[in-house]
């Protein structure tokens, strides 16, 4: 067994490797779920789409900073298990309201904004914790093998829960997504790790960490050059994405089935296997910074096959559908392992939360700005329109990491203290 493979066998990286690959298998049950409850049951509109798919992500525009001050203070596994458990409560909430015959969309827009101040915490703590569980040298290894093993868990449960949509009601599903937070929160409470809160007398005033954080992100050009990359494709791909599922399941558009939704979200998840195992091989043939700029193009110019899938003969386009899900979490793996990796052996780990919480805030911040744009759009301008919008702006997103050093850099650089 090679030194990195022994690497990431130290007993925390598997407990916390064996939990986040259960709970991987929720949020495709939840991803899945959801978007199907909102349209099929509850005859959800375009802008009440637009309103959910802000409830769900609004918490990084609105928390995120502050939760990266508070995580670099507290214990990130400690608020790791916390915020599994809110989750686990919010998630459950949803089939016992519909058991109750009282399910409404609302509801949705509320526990999706409870589950998304849960996940701030959650994500900011998650991406600044792999750097305390392991060194510098085998955080990339460490990611890949995250990444790799979410995938895996994905590329056979958007097909079984595809088939069970068709059997059981959507809402009843949440309640496996509900245990894979339970079994996330017991599997963090068992690990033992080095970290300690920060004392009380190195603290200071809340608005001066944020604003630490802010600046090492924005005078770290490299980082934000990826962050802008990021930000300007996340926000156009929500653009495009919050009306997806009227676009796919009503009958004015493709009209697909649940079974349908399920194959596409399988292919997608072979995708990602794929580029998550690849990302390796691919960093020793194009060199990190080449692959990040690659997989930005190669991700913007794939999302313009979905608007293209209307103006095609309708048997071209599922195979249109099916070949954008494959490319996409193709490209966003090789894109996401590679950025991330270099984002953390840049960052002192004292930063680590704040920094991580500086790149949410600016990249997943723009999402719910791009929910709401996107259901008021639906409505004035129709789906299809709304969708092209996105997808054009998302092939642009690349240019901020294009027109950087990063296109030449074969090789990110390492922790620079200054």
């Amino acid at each position: 067994m090679s030194e990195k493979l022994r690497a990431t066998s130290v007993p925390g990286f598997i407990k916390l490797w064996v939990g986040q690959t259960v709970s991987a298998f929720g949020s495709q049950i939840s991803g899945l779920a959801l978007p199907v409850i909102a349209v099929t049951l509850l005859s959800a509109t375009e802008f009440q789409m637009g309103l959910l798919g802000a409830a769900n992500t609004s918490a990084f525009l609105i928390f995120g900073l502050l939760a990266g001050a508070l995580v670099d203070r507290w214990i990130k596994r400690q608020v790791m298990i916390v915020a599994d458990l809110i989750r686990m409560f919010a998630i459950g909430l949803i089939p016992l309201l519909w058991f109750a015959g009282v399910l409404n969309i609302y509801h949705l827009i509320v526990l999706g904004a409870v589950i998304s101040i849960a996940s701030v915490f959650f994500d900011v703590s998650y991406q600044s914790y792999i750097p305390i569980l392991m060194p510098r040298d085998y955080i990339g290894v460490a990611n890949s093998r995250l990444e790799l093993t979410a995938q895996i868990s994905g590329v056979a449960s958007p097909g079984i829960v595809g088939y069970l949509l068709t059997l059981i009601k959507a809402p009843v599903i949440l309640i496996f997504d509900a245990i894979s937070f339970l079994v996330s929160a017991v599997s963090l409470l068992v690990i033992k790790d080095r970290e300690v809160p920060k004392p009380k007398a190195d603290r200071r005033p809340l608005n001066q960490e944020i604003a630490e954080g802010l600046k090492f992100v924005w005078n770290q050009r490299l980082i934000r050059a990826i962050s802008f990359t990021t930000a300007t494709s996340n926000l156009f791909s929500t653009i495009s994405g919050t009306l997806f599922a009227i676009y796919f399941f009503r009958e004015t558009y493709l009209g697909f089935n649940t079974a349908a939704f399920g194959l596409l979200a399988a292919v997608g998840s072979v995708g990602g296997l794929l580029g998550a195992g690849a990302t390796p091989k691919l960093i020793k043939v194009f060199g990190e910074g080449p692959l990040i700029v690659l997989s930005s193009i190669t991700s913007g110019l794939t999302a313009l096959l979905v608007p293209l899938s209307w103006y095609v003969s309708r048997e071209f386009t599922f195979p249109m559908l099916l070949v954008n899900a494959f490319m996409t979490a193709f490209t966003v793996l090789t894109y996401n392992i590679t950025q991330v990796t270099a984002r953390q052996r840049l960052c002192p780990e004292s930063l680590l939360g704040r920094m991580n919480a500086s790149i949410r805030f600016m990249v997943w911040g723009v999402m719910p700005v791009g929910a709401v744009i996107s259901g008021s759009l639906g409505e004035l301008i129709g789906v299809v329109p709304t969708m092209t919008i996105g997808a054009v702006g998302g092939v642009f997103a690349t240019s901020f990491v294009f027109f950087s050093p990063i296109r030449k850099m074969r090789e990110m650089p390492r922790l620079q203290e200054s």
